[in-house]
This record gives structure tokens, C-alpha cells and sequence, in this order.
């Protein structure tokens, strides 16, 4: 009888991992191919000069992207000059707007300090530090 019982106290085990899988996979997947629809036609930020494992790189800029050295960040640039919450571009009904989280060495837009919010556009190019962001049209 307890044979019977510890059989069926692994197969709900391995039913519920099972199930569980699915789920993460489901939800993983509906991600991913709904954000790639979302930003087909938008704008998205490119990294064009920083370390070398995130050169290249585009975040689209649909939703809240925090940038910054802190493994919790959008974008994570492993940077001395980088804080850990640098900045943040928001979407907004106008374009995607930047603004620096108080920063210890700030952040340029187009060669400017961005002490307060600036609105970015295809073209413009974000520097942290010594690293290089684009804003490109997709």
C-alpha cells in the first residue's frame, strides 16, 4: 500500500514539473513573438562603441529601458564610468524620452549633458561614459 501511495506521490510530482515547464515555455515564447511584432516599424536604441560582448546590440525602445551597470538594468554595460542605475528612456506619445538617474559622470545626447529629460530621434547618439549609443529607425 505505501508503494502504492509513494508511486502516485511521484507521478503528480513529475505531472506538476511538467506542467510547469509548459507554462514558462508558453509564456517565454508569447514574449518573445510579441515584442518582435510591436517594434517591426520603431525605434531602437544600438549599442555602436562599449564592451565587446554588447556591441551591436539593439534594445528596442517600446517600453521602459533602464541603462546602466547593475545586473537588474535593461541594458547592462560593464563600465567603471557607468553607474549602476545610469539612465532611463521612456516611450512616450511624442518619441522615446531620456533622462539621466543622477548619474555620477552624466550622460550626453548629441553632445550635450542631458540634465534634464530630452527627447531622442532617429539620429541621435547617447554617450555613457566611454560608450556609444544610436538611435536607429528599424
Amino acid at each position: 500500500m505505501v508503494d502504492v501511495a509513494l508511486l502516485f506521490g511521484r507521478i503528480v510530482v513529475i505531472a506538476l514539473l511538467y506542467f510547469f515547464l509548459f507554462a514558462a515555455v508558453k509564456t517565454g515564447v508569447g514574449m518573445v513573438a510579441g515584442r518582435s511584432k510591436r517594434t517591426r516599424r520603431g525605434l531602437v536604441l544600438r549599442v555602436t562603441k562599449g564592451p565587446r560582448e554588447i556591441t551591436g546590440i539593439s534594445i528596442p525602445l517600446d517600453g521602459p529601458v533602464i541603462i546602466g551597470r547593475s545586473p537588474d538594468a535593461d541594458l547592462v554595460i560593464a563600465d567603471d564610468f557607468v553607474s549602476g542605475r545610469h539612465a532611463r528612456v521612456v516611450p512616450t506619445d511624442d518619441g522615446p524620452v531620456l533622462e539621466d538617474l543622477g548619474s555620477t559622470n552624466g550622460t550626453l545626447v548629441n553632445g550635450q549633458p542631458a540634465t534634464r529629460p530630452i527627447g531622442l530621434s532617429a539620429g541621435d547618439v547617447v554617450e555613457l561614459g566611454q560608450n556609444r549609443l544610436e538611435v536607429v529607425r528599424l
